[in-house]
């Protein structure tokens, strides 16, 4: 499932390319027809996302409603487009660009308060600048649910996956099994202001980056990551390797259907 910076860029890539414009709104599988129709000529007037929803917003109608879920996918392009398969369930198209989406968990025509009520449902988002860490905080620090549960929690904390889960445990020294009331003040700030930067960092490269510069292939000497997912990282993915800074090999195992990835030196339980 795609992480919380592949949402915020596909609303700041359909910002750049479509907002200000009528564009032309189809659903060539049609499951999206009718909410199409009403749409199709219509300008699209300003994107949005908060965790891993994204927002289309039509001042006259309302707001398309997107979640990708596991399978969906999002093709950008510049015009002509190509002929759409019948597996694209919503098409834009402008005088200069398209965009094809495929397989969505989520692509409904909502109002206002439809769209609230997702917002008002969700944790602060790392992405969003008026958002509040304390609020996030409150719940963790209430929780004896494990920190790294919580952090994939998105009523608690929206955007995070299991990549930046992760990786923001290992930067930090904590143990995934810490309860969240076992967190400090101190530590939850630093976690918070670090998913502020890998997060903003991952939509300006539209890649998850999460090893400091000391620690890149070129500084240490070391063979760059090979995966599909692309990006340097401590943990993800990388369990029975050798940890980068210490050498331990790193463990993983199975919480709430996700996998854990861990270093167990350089994240010693409490």
């Amino acid at each position: 499932m795609p992480e919380g910076h592949t949402i915020h860029r596909l609303a700041q890539d359909h910002g750049t390319r479509f907002t200000g414009h009528p564009v032309t709104v189809k659903s060539p599988q049609g499951k999206f027809s009718d909410s199409a129709a009403l749409l199709d000529g219509q300008v699209l007037d300003t994107t949005e996302a908060h965790g891993k929803h994204l927002f289309l917003g039509f001042a006259e109608t309302g707001w398309i409603h997107i979640h990708l879920g596991l399978f969906g996918k999002y093709t950008l392009g510049e015009t002509p487009a190509p002929p759409p398969t019948d597996t694209v369930r919503l098409r834009l198209l402008s005088d200069t660009h398209y965009s094809d989406l495929r397989g969505p968990t989520t692509c409904a025509l909502i109002t206002d308060a439809e769209k609230q009520a997702i917002h008002d449902r969700l944790g602060p988002d790392p992405l969003r600048p008026a958002d509040d860490p304390a609020r996030a905080y409150a719940r963790v620090s209430r929780s004896r649910t494990t920190v790294a549960a919580l952090l994939m929690d998105q009523k608690v904390i929206a955007g995070v996956g299991n990549v930046y889960r992760a990786e923001v445990l290992f930067r930090h020294g904590i143990d995934p099994y810490t309860p969240g009331r076992a967190v400090t003040p101190a530590e939850w700030t630093a976690i918070w202001t670090d998913l502020v930067a890998l997060m903003r960092e991952g939509v300006r490269h539209n890649r998850i980056d999460t090893v400091r510069p000391e620690h890149t292939p070129e500084a240490m000497g070391r063979p760059p990551r090979v995966d599909d997912h692309g990006g340097e990282v401590y943990v993800y993915r990388r369990a029975t390797m050798p940890c980068h800074l210490c050498g331990t090999e790193i463990r993983t195992a199975a919480l709430a259907a996700r996998n854990l990835f861990w270093c167990p030196r350089c994240q010693p339980a409490r």
